[in-house]
């Protein structure tokens, strides 16, 4: 098969992945922000009460993320990522069940328990159909999904007014019918790859390899840091918009088009970061992210006028999905290749960490102050964390001898040391 139709095929099975990450955190994630002034008002909720059901959902994607690896070693990544997708589904559904506090809670951890085992696992089988197609336009045809969940709520979520059992009836059933079409993509992608299971990898490094290997996270102490702080301040920011609109009595038509300009930068977010986050140095991307975000989230709060909330909606979706690819570029830059994968599982922790405490943090300053208060969280957080970013990818720079650096960038462009040519390993 020539290269062009090879490459087709590998973009309409990351188009139908994609429904994963739709699913798992534009719908199942996201889309909460625009229920909560419904169900605030409707459930008489503190902020800190609202705030507590992202931190709810953050707990379960913490949770998700640590059992991944261990249901594909017992079912393997198709059926993983299916049952995820189900799973995902069903939790739902279930958030429309009970008015109680606590099955709402159990409800949204375990939405956010099932969308990170599709989320991590949908990735890996997109990496698998960008190394056959020897492109990475698959992986940026699969996180641009994101914004796509995020459209479709955005566009349906706020025509029903009050009605938000309906709404996340509405929600289940998009999440089950992005299910049952991501369904065969799944199996491609196992089929693609199922060396891995068996101990090979598409990353030369090999499942044993990721097993063994350390993560290395003090070289990189500070941008893990300004991961913790942009993991509690990103979620603020989507969680609490809603919310923010509703104090400041926006129409119907500004929530609309507000959170779908949102969703189109989410979408053009990866395309547009991509070059960035490989070819810049040490944590320049990380840090110019950060204080795009920072801005972005700051300039919402100047005023309430629609053309400026427009503006910081589009500023915040096209960085916040970059950070997580702008610290997987940092690591990959800076670490062996056999420790990536222990590596990037704590900077998962990491970021774990900040988005469950996040929204219930601010939650909290929200309801002492006003819900400016829940943007402005988002925009210093995110501007401390780029000070650090700066500060640390100097010591990264300083630390890091120029032969390892050197070695770390061939083993990114080339696989594993050992297969490199004996003459090109000086380069």
């Amino acid at each position: 098969m020539t290269r062009a139709p090879l490459l087709e095929r590998a973009v309409w099975q990351a188009g139908l992945l994609a429904l994963g990450t739709a699913s798992a955190l534009g719908l199942a994630r996201f889309a909460y922000g625009l229920l909560l002034p419904a169900m605030r008002e409707d459930l008489r909720w503190t902020l800190a009460e609202a705030g507590t059901m992202s931190t709810a959902n953050g707990l379960g994607y913490l949770l998700g993320a640590l059992v991944t690896a261990a249901i594909v070693r017992r079912w393997g990544t198709a059926a993983a990522f299916r049952i995820g997708m189900v799973l995902t589904a069903v939790s739902l559904a279930a958030t429309a069940a009970s008015d109680a506090y606590l099955p709402l809670l159990t409800a949204r951890a375990a939405a956010g328990a099932a969308g990170a085992v599709v989320f991590i696992v949908g990735g890996v089988i997109a990496s698998r159909v960008a190394a056959h197609a020897a492109s990475s336009v698959p992986i940026t045809v699969y996180f641009a999904g994101t914004g796509l969940g995020i459209i479709v709520s955005g566009v349906s979520i706020p025509a029903l007014g009050n009605h938000w059992r309906l709404a996340w009836i509405g929600l289940a059933t998009a999440a089950a019918l992005a299910a049952a079409a991501s369904w065969g993509a799944a199996r491609g992608g196992a089929g693609s790859g199922g060396a891995a299971r068996e101990g090979g990898g598409s990353t030369g490094g090999g499942e044993h390899a990721d097993v063994a290997g350390r993560a290395r996270v003090r070289p990189l102490l500070g941008a893990a840091l300004a991961y913790l702080l942009f993991a509690a301040g990103y979620i603020t920011y989507i969680t609490f918009l809603s919310a923010y609109l509703a104090d400041q009595r926006a129409p119907l038509g500004q929530v609309v088009l507000t959170w779908t300009v949102l969703g189109l930068a989410v979408v053009a977010a990866p395309a547009l970061w991509s070059r960035p986050t490989a070819e810049w140095p040490a944590t320049r991307a990380l840090a110019t992210l950060l204080a795009l975000l920072a801005g972005g989230a700051a300039l919402a709060l100047v005023a309430p006028a629609p053309p400026v909330i427009l503006a910081s909606a589009i500023i915040y979706g096209a960085t916040f999905m970059g950070v997580p690819a702008a610290i997987t570029a940092l690591i990959k830059s800076n670490v062996p290749p056999a420790d990536w994968t222990a590596t990037l599982a704590a900077f998962t922790t990491v970021f774990a960490a900040g988005q469950t405490a996040g929204p219930w943090i601010a939650g909290v300053v929200a309801d002492h102050t006003s819900t400016e208060a829940t943007l402005a969280w988002t925009a210093i957080l995110c501007a401390t964390a780029s000070v650090i970013a700066l500060a640390g990818g100097r010591v990264v720079l300083l630390a890091t001898p120029g032969r390892s650096r050197s070695r770390s960038a061939a083993a990114t462009r080339q696989g594993p040391p050992r297969s490199a040519p004996p003459r090109r390993r000086g380069r």
